[in-house]
């Protein structure tokens, strides 16, 4: 006695099946009997829980909604002040002072975070030094430091190099970037240092085999490596920048919000102008977030072998199936 399988041919209206002979009692058995599969019904599993957490969501935000739209707030003056000449000045100094200490904090990164990864004791414990101060102390009071360093130094004495008084070498401009800079490069020094031991001493031990200098070596094989690492928080970090600028408004520089401030104070719209900077500084983040994608999306190529599809791409993509659909309908 046999079992055996065939397949139903593809043209059997009853689809793909399974036969098994009965068993032989004689020769001359009767023909296989067809035993088609019963057709699965698939009953999706019902998360009420989702639809009442959004409708909750949707209620409290319309909720919000509502109450700032009742609020004793003037639209109108939000509306007519948000491209006002001052603002807009404002704006630009936001941009201004948030790239400069931005890039004086890379700078200072990159060098401190070399020393802090360096065997020579004096320079890793400087480097440590910096980075507990800094890090440790806020950057408000750091700005004030900076202010009133008048009060300590009347003059700025760099022997037949410069000499100048202290109050006309620290300009606001100058305050706000020492400030911010300085602050900045001690999390960055971190970020990067970070980056750098993410990288396989492999690397290192390679470059030094065909010639390259320690200095060339950092430059060329392991900074490029790490910047995969690197381009991420320092994205979040120069975000996180566009807003701490506003703190530089107690040393008298006139940025963003101190513009703001000001109509604010001028015309008795207090809400109104803070409405306007928010407004301001939701745009320049969400710029610069898009910026941070592509930027991420471009140091990924050597680790990833299939990007992700852009936003962008994901769109088409959408449209090209709604598309094809309809066609086919």
């Amino acid at each position: 006695m046999t079992d055996k399988i065939h397949k139903v041919p593809d043209g059997d209206p009853s689809g793909p099946s399974l036969s098994k002979t009965l068993p032989d009692a004689a020769a001359g058995a009767a023909p296989a009997v067809a035993i088609p599969y019963q057709a699965i019904k698939a009953i999706p599993v019902r998360h009420y829980g989702r639809w009442v957490s959004a409708v909750v969501v949707v209620a409290l935000l319309a909720w919000l909604i509502y109450a700032f739209s009742q609020g004793n707030i003037i639209w109108t003056t939000v509306r007519d002040k948000v491209f006002d000449t001052s603002i807009l000045g404002g704006l630009w100094s936001t941009v201004v002072i948030s790239v400069a200490s931005m890039a004086l904090g890379l700078v200072l990164g990159i060098l401190f975070a070399v020393m802090r990864l360096s065997k020579n004791p004096v320079t890793g414990a400087v480097a440590w030094l910096y980075i507990w101060f800094f890090r440790g102390t806020p950057v408000y009071v750091q700005l004030l430091v900076w202010f009133n360093l008048s009060l300590i130094f009347e003059y700025i004495n760099l022997g037949p190099i410069y000499k100048n008084e202290t109050v006309d070498v620290m300009t606001p401009f100058m305050v706000a970037l020492l400030g911010l800079g300085l602050n900045e490069g001690a999390y960055m020094a971190e970020i990067v240092r970070a980056g750098i031991q993410s990288v396989d001493e492999g690397q290192t031990e390679a470059a030094h085999a065909l010639g390259m200098s320690q200095p060339k070596t950092m430059w060329r094989v392991v900074l490029p490596q790490a910047m995969r690492v690197i381009v991420p928080p320092t994205g979040n970090e120069f975000i996180n920048m566009l807003k701490t600028s506003s703190l530089v408004s107690a040393v008298q520089y006139t940025e963003l919000l101190r513009a703001s401030s000001n109509i604010g104070t001028t015309a008795g719209a207090v809400m109104e102008m803070l409405f306007v900077a928010s407004i301001w500084y939701l745009t320049l983040t969400s710029v610069f977030s898009v910026g941070q994608y592509y930027l991420e999306r471009r140091f990924a190529r050597g680790s990833t072998r299939n990007l992700p599809p852009t936003p962008w791409q994901r769109i088409k993509a959408n449209l090209t199936t709604v598309k094809r659909s309809e066609v086919s309908a």
